[in-house]
């Protein structure tokens, strides 16, 4: 590690609200200006954790003052890594060893955890390739992913329609288990569901609905700017895009999926559509999403639609 003082790393549930404020303040900073981003509802959430002393994770401290922290959940037999983030106000070099550090103590936490058989992660704030290092020489595979974005104010893109088949109708909460069903079956032996397990079962996708529908992690669930398609004559759900707020006029795509039988058919671009227009009626100035690069079908339908890459992150994942 770089030169500087010297850094313990403690139980984050050591810690308070108190402790933790000035850094998760620092974080939101950062996801505004890389993301645009609001963070801060989130940032209120892992304090009330904190709080509660029921937040597992390691805090590293410097002259008594905490400057970075990593945290996890246990979700039955899976662990997911929920964020890391050390103070950028530090030598580069010192802030990866801290990182480095943390994420070592977390995996070892997690892998050591009776009961656990997977671990989760997706570091959407770092670079792909900056923190990989204890992840791979753990036995995770890696994944890249794309955040990407397409601007609205002055968006010229003219969406093409989709065939006479399907119909697109706003979102309503009773197509929650027709919403579940048809992510299921969309990422059945697809690369995103080695990423994140709960797509493999209509449990999962429940519980992967429930979470971005209720809970501000992936910014506030946005009903009017979120849509499913229809197979008209079967009345089937065919397609499904789910939209997010994640600053005042800034939405992000927390899901858009459609079933393989009815791919190639102009869905996923209605959908895209829909909340484009959606978003821009209310004046939102951007759109964003992320993909899996290995994707190759969606990254090319998404560039085609006018969005660009801005960022590369990584994904995680081990099976013990």
């Amino acid at each position: 590690m770089a030169r500087g003082a010297p850094v313990e790393i403690l139980d984050l549930r050591h810690f308070s609200s108190f402790d933790l404020r000035p850094l998760l303040e620092d974080e939101s900073s950062v996801w505004s200006r890389l993301l645009e981003w609001d963070y801060r509802g989130s940032a209120e959430m892992i304090l009330r954790y904190i709080d509660a002393k029921i937040l597992p994770g390691y805090a590293a401290i410097e002259r008594g003052t905490v400057f970075g922290y990593c945290f996890f959940v246990y979700e039955g037999s899976k662990g997911v890594i929920g964020d890391l983030y050390v103070d950028r106000d530090r030598d580069p070099q010192r802030i990866r060893a801290v990182e480095l550090e943390l994420l070592d103590h977390v995996i070892e936490t997690l892998q050591q955890s009776p009961g656990i058989h997977r671990v989760e992660a997706q570091l959407l704030v770092h670079n792909t390739g900056e923190a990989s290092r204890p992840f791979v020489q753990q036995g995770f595979h890696r994944y890249e992913r794309l955040f990407m974005t397409m601007p609205l104010v002055c968006s010229m893109h003219t969406f093409r329609a989709m065939s006479d088949e399907f119909e697109v109708r706003p979102w309503e909460d009773q197509y929650y288990q027709s919403a579940a069903t048809l992510i299921t079956a969309a990422y059945r032996g697809h690369v995103d569901s080695d990423i994140n397990d709960q797509y493999r079962t209509t449990a999962g996708s429940l519980r992967f609905l429930n979470n971005i529908i209720r809970f501000p992690g992936c910014g506030v669930f946005d009903p009017a700017a979120s849509f499913m398609a229809f197979h008209r004559s079967t009345r089937m759900p065919a397609g499904v895009i789910l939209c997010s707020r994640v600053k005042d006029d800034v939405g992000h795509v927390t899901q858009v999926c459609m079933v393989p039988e009815h791919r190639g058919k102009g869905i996923g671009e209605a959908l895209v559509g829909a909340t484009h227009g959606a978003l821009r009626a209310r004046n939102f100035h951007q759109l964003s999403l992320t993909v899996t690069k290995a994707n190759a079908r969606a990254v090319s339908l998404y560039e085609r639609l006018g969005f660009t890459t801005t960022h590369v992150f990584d994904a995680f994942v081990w099976e013990g």
